[in-house]
């Protein structure tokens, strides 16, 4: 009489309509650690080594098959079997998933990982939100010295221009902030962060709009608009021309110093 062959636990995987595929690829080995440790809970030690000989014999079985070839939920049902049958000879008694060290800690890192998604999600609503605040204030002509800059201002600029909502006033009006040191940026740390985050013409836009600044000749509204356009066509000689005018200022405040 021929000996029966164990019928597979694991469900036939059958691919998804490309409608409902799920965002983030599915962790199979970790579905099936999951999917061991129910049919083991309540198992003595005997039981689950039972289980781990029918689970050793079905990837047996399974070896040939080219559909099963990258299958991870297999050698990973095999493993958590075989974690679980020594558990139960060390320990005695039944499995039970609440007193298993292993499972609490994995799914405490679960919902440290779901917290910290929560967390991701809740920033890039408040980032879009933030974007769409700022192109309403660029429509309306009111993106000027009346609008404070705020933290994640920069990371909002990233956001208009990654959705084509981007406008060339948006990096006058954070390069100026930057340059007056308002708005968020009279944090030495918020500045510190800024210019890493902050575009290369953005930074130059905002040094050679400091330079000009110091030299004390009053500009009107829109008389260093050239700025802008220099940073946008050479930062690098925008940076060199607002080096140029601070070395040219430092003699003369070391003079009108020595007058004092």
């Amino acid at each position: 009489m021929s000996t029966p062959v164990p019928r597979s636990h694991r469900r036939p995987r059958f691919p998804a309509p490309s409608a409902a595929a799920p965002r983030q690829p599915v962790d199979q080995a970790k579905v099936g650690r999951r999917a061991v440790r129910r049919r083991a809970t309540g198992m003595t030690a005997t039981e689950a080594a039972a289980a781990l000989e029918e689970a050793r014999l079905q990837q047996h079985m399974d070896r040939d098959r080219e559909d099963l070839a990258d299958d991870e939920r297999g050698p990973a049902e095999v493993s958590e079997w075989e974690r679980i049958a020594q558990l139960l000879v060390t320990t005695g008694g039944t499995y039970d998933p609440e007193g298993d060290a292993v499972v609490q800690d994995e799914l405490a890192a679960d919902r440290r990982a779901e917290e910290a998604e929560q967390q991701r999600l809740q920033e890039q609503q408040q980032l879009a939100a933030r974007a769409d605040e700022l192109a309403a204030h660029v429509r309306a002509g009111r993106l000027d010295r009346t609008v404070e800059t705020r933290p994640g201002d920069e990371a909002a600029r990233d956001v208009l221009v990654h959705r084509g909502d981007y406008h060339p006033v948006v990096d006058g009006w954070l390069a100026q902030a930057f340059a007056d040191r308002s708005g968020h940026y009279a944090d030495p740390a918020a500045r510190r962060a800024a210019a890493d985050s902050l575009p290369e013409t953005v930074r130059a836009h905002a040094a050679l709009l400091a330079a000009l600044a110091r030299t004390g000749a009053p500009a009107a509204d829109g008389e260093l608009e050239f700025a802008g356009r220099l940073a946008q066509a050479d930062p690098e000689a925008t940076d060199a021309l607002a080096a140029w005018l601070d070395r040219s200022l430092a003699p003369a405040e070391l003079a009108e110093a020595g007058d004092r």
